[in-house]
This record gives C-alpha cells, sequence and structure tokens, in this order.
C-alpha cells in the first residue's frame, strides 16, 4: 500500500467488528466529517429553493390555493433529491472517506445539485401540469423544439452527472477496500452500488440520447424513459440482496 493509503488502513480500528453494523455492514463513518455537513447544507439549501412559493409566502385565499398547485411537483422533486442524499449519506457512513479524490467528487457533486435544482422543478411542474390536466403544476411555454431539446438535455445532464458522481465515490470506496478492510459480503455490497448506480447513469445517458435525436413530437419520451427506474432499481435490489446473504452464510 502507497501513503495514502497506509494512512486510511491507520484511521480503522483495529477491531472492525465492534463498529456499529448497517443490514451487516460495519460503518466506519458514524462520525459527520466536515465534507458531509457542507453537502447536507446544499442539500437543504436546494430544497429551500424549491418550496410552494418562494417569492413570497400567500396573503390570500387565491394566491394559497395558486401555491398549492405546485405541491405535486415539489414532492417530487424532493423525493429525487432525497435519493441522492441518501446515496452519499450511505456512503459516507458505510467507508468514513475523507480523501483527496472523494473530496473532489463530492464538491463536484455538490455544484452539480446547485444547477440541477432549476430544471428539476421545471419538468416536475411541467410533468404534473400534463398528468393532472391542468390542476396541478406549470406549463413548459416551449417556443421551439430547440428550446424543448435543450431542456430535457440539461435534465439528462444533471440527473446522470449526479448519479455518476455517487457511482464514482463507490468506485473509489471498492478501490480503497484493502486498507478500509472490507471483508467478502461488503465488497460484494459494494460492487452491487457501484452496478445500482449505473442504472440510473444509464437511463439518464438514454435520456439525452432521445431528447436530442427524437422528432420533435416525441421528445416528452425524453422524460418518461425515467419511469423504467421504478422496475429496474427494485429488480436489481432484489438481486443483490440475495448475493449479500449467499455471501454472509458462506463467510
Amino acid at each position: 500500500m502507497n501513503e495514502r493509503h497506509d494512512e486510511i488502513a491507520s484511521a480503522m480500528p483495529d477491531d472492525l467488528d465492534t463498529l456499529p453494523r448497517l443490514r451487516s455492514f460495519r460503518l466506519r463513518g458514524m462520525d459527520t466529517t466536515r465534507l458531509e455537513a457542507f453537502i447536507d447544507a446544499a442539500f437543504a439549501f436546494s430544497v429551500t429553493m424549491m418550496v410552494i412559493s418562494v417569492d413570497r409566502v400567500p396573503d390570500n385565499a387565491s394566491d394559497l390555493l395558486a401555491a398549492f398547485r405546485n405541491v405535486p411537483a415539489f414532492i417530487a422533486s424532493i423525493a429525487v433529491l432525497g435519493l441522492f442524499w441518501r446515496g452519499h449519506w450511505l456512503w459516507s457512513r458505510r467507508y468514513g472517506l475523507e480523501d483527496g479524490v472523494s473530496i473532489f467528487i463530492s464538491w463536484t457533486m455538490l455544484v452539480t445539485i446547485l444547477i440541477y435544482i432549476y430544471p428539476l422543478k421545471v419538468i416536475f411542474g411541467g410533468m404534473w401540469y400534463l398528468l393532472s390536466d391542468r390542476a396541478f403544476g406549470q406549463p413548459l411555454l416551449l417556443q421551439s423544439a430547440v428550446q424543448a431539446r435543450t431542456l430535457f438535455a440539461v435534465f439528462a445532464i444533471g440527473f446522470t452527472a449526479i448519479a455518476l458522481e455517487i457511482l464514482l465515490l463507490n468506485l473509489r470506496a471498492y478501490y480503497l477496500r484493502r486498507p478500509l478492510r472490507l471483508n467478502e459480503a461488503e465488497q460484494i455490497t459494494t460492487v452491487g452500488e457501484i452496478t445500482a448506480w449505473l442504472i440510473p447513469v444509464t437511463v439518464g445517458i438514454l435520456s439525452l440520447v432521445l431528447a436530442l435525436t427524437v422528432p420533435r413530437p416525441q421528445v416528452q419520451w425524453s422524460g418518461w424513459v425515467y419511469f423504467s427506474l421504478a422496475v429496474l432499481v427494485p429488480v436489481h435490489n432484489s438481486i443483490r440482496r440475495r448475493q449479500v446473504r449467499a455471501a454472509a452464510r458462506t463467510g
């Protein structure tokens, strides 16, 4: 191991089995680092920027009812941000890494999130406007095919980038599996986390390709393709859980 690996290994307790566990994974990062605290603050700021009425508090019934039109889009946006937040939180708890590469990836993710919140809210507002027959959300006021393609492409790039950044963090943890002293089950879990985040990366790339190539009347499929995650992710998680249980029994 090189010097940096030695530093990571030295930070690990002699007996890793004394650490708290989450689904049999020994948690090496129970103490909140400054990096994790800053990432949490960025997520909190993103949530603040997407509240149902940003400019002012409604002061009459009409404004209040109008503001509530944005509630479904707000909830959907929070759900997406929550998935990304949990991905980083889980990585932080499992590995407790704060090396240069991990810091760089995390800061890149922070910047991406702060940019991504705007297309996220707009896309979900337009989606609910369409699904609810104009009862909720806001219309997408697109004046040309170029604007439509650009909006969906920007959304896809942001979604793909954040998923890729969490994937890279888990890939970094797997690369450091020796100094982290990951056992067989933990290595399988880490590989499973990498492949799990590869799914939204792939879907995001597919969405980007659709946004740039399909005919204008079908460009909305660039957005609908994300619903495939509701099937792909649970199937992958089910397979991964069986692999981890099998490794735990043999270990």
